[in-house]
């Protein structure tokens, strides 16, 4: 932990370099990108992919050494020199097996000190510690808002700044803006039932049906209860919406169309329809178009009930 700002480090490399900061004493830093390293070595070794002393011959990446360049080609010829002795899965790294391993072993050597969490990864120990340190380095240009992880900041940008769906459906065509979406999707296509229950034979199309049986058939998890009513939820955003809605009062979901504010970013989704011109539902008995996937329900049921007649 820091003793100027109390911010707290999972390694002392990064404690270090962090103090610096404070100090005033100098890192060594890139004059290209403006990224900085605790040593002279580290700042040679990146100034490499500047300098592209290292290029892929292939695609023209530039890495930092020889053996970085050496492990980016097996990307093109498909080599995969490491493998599992359990499932024999192949990897292109050394470093990807070891992490892979811990699958089977169920090691998880990078524990936090504050919970006693323990995670199989180092990075995903640093994610974790945002928990506590409260930081979110990641920041939306557009709107602001902060994130504790890249990822988190990556699928804001695409739902709520952009239009862009690179994710589309195999068996009708429909695109997504993230993978997680597309993969909910395909499930209605395929009747595919992936998350199993490992006390009995049930089994669920999405992971968040199996997290409520095993809470009410077997009491297996954690509820996340509120603190002014006592009701209990499943998941902790739905927690959150709930606290928002019933006793906060906050909408932090603003529409850039006009003032209005939401509680979820589903609701601001569908209302960002009434701004547009596209109807993407469209009925498949008459071929009228709806911008809203209730309307179309409700046309269907009409629409089917005719042509019965």
């Amino acid at each position: 932990m820091c003793t100027v700002c109390d911010k707290r480090f999972t390694t002392k490399v990064n404690l270090n370099d962090h103090r610096k900061r404070h100090t005033g004493e100098i890192l060594y830093s890139c004059t290209h990108c403006e990224k900085c390293f605790s040593s002279q070595s580290n700042l040679s070794q990146h100034m490499n992919i500047h300098r592209g002393n290292f290029k892929c011959t292939e695609c023209g990446q530039c890495c930092g050494s020889s053996q970085h360049l050496a492990r980016h080609r097996r990307s093109h010829s498909g080599e995969k020199p490491f493998e599992c002795t359990v499932c024999s899965k192949r990897f292109t790294r050394a470093g990807h097996l070891v992490i892979h391993s811990r699958i089977h072993s169920r090691e998880k050597p990078y524990q936090c000190y504050v919970c006693d969490k323990a995670f199989s990864q180092s990075c995903a120990l640093n994610t974790h510690m945002r928990v506590h340190t409260g930081d979110k380095p990641h920041k939306c240009s557009q709107c602001s808002k902060c994130f504790s992880q890249s990822g988190h900041l990556l699928q804001h940008k695409r739902r709520l700044h952009s239009n862009i769906r690179p994710y589309y459906c195999p068996y009708c065509g429909k695109r997504f803006k993230i993978i997680n979406q597309l993969k909910r999707h395909v499930c209605i296509h395929t009747d595919a039932k992936p998350y199993a229950c490992r006390h009995c034979s049930d089994c669920f199309r999405w992971l968040i049906q199996l997290n409520r049986h095993l809470l009410k058939s077997h009491n297996e998890g954690t509820w996340f209860t509120c603190d002014i009513c006592q009701q209990q939820f499943i998941t902790r955003g739905n927690l959150k919406e709930h606290s928002r809605r019933r006793h906060e009062g906050v909408k932090p979901y603003v529409c850039s169309e006009c003032t209005k504010r939401f509680c979820t970013v589903r609701e601001l989704r569908l209302h960002h329809l009434v701004h547009s011109d596209i109807k993407r539902y469209s009925c498949s008995l008459c071929d009228k178009s709806f911008k809203h996937p209730q309307t179309v329900v409700k046309h269907f049921q009409r629409c089917s009930n005719s042509v019965l007649q």
